[in-house]
């Protein structure tokens, strides 16, 4: 199979999705897929393999939680990791964002070199083998 990790970008504005897209293309070592929802988020995750998703919290149908939930109850996907973008920044919600078993989280607006290694770091602890931190 090929080597290029699989990037799911779900949010509800197409505008951000093609921004976060951008923010991956230069690097062009990722394949990147949108959805516009949570609920076609969870469509594409149960129809093929994704390396990492790139989550908003914020989405009218299946909220960001919702699916990393979903996503944390699927054998195949409990390690999936999974970035989330937010423009909530205070300490209730990014309890609530980890708890829920998110990786990693941004606060939006963020700049393209933050999402670009957050990606990269969260797809370089996936692909070896867990150290205790």
């Amino acid at each position: 199979g090929s080597a290029v990790p699989e990037i799911l970008v779900v949010d509800d504005s197409k505008v951000m999705r093609d921004m976060i897209s951008a923010c991956l293309r230069p690097d062009a070592s990722f394949s990147v897929t949108q959805a516009s929802s949570g609920l076609e988020a969870i469509e594409r995750l149960t129809m093929k393999s994704f390396d990492l998703v790139i989550l908003d919290l914020n989405m009218p149908d299946i909220g960001g939680l919702e699916v990393v939930e979903f996503v944390r109850g699927q054998d195949k996907l409990r390690t999936l990791p999974i970035l989330i973008v937010t423009t909530r920044a205070d300490d209730d919600s990014r309890e609530r964002i980890l708890h829920a078993g998110a990786s990693q989280y941004l606060t939006k607006p963020f700049t393209p070199e933050a999402i670009l290694a957050e990606a990269r770091a969260l797809l370089t602890t996936t692909s070896s083998p867990a150290s205790p931190s």
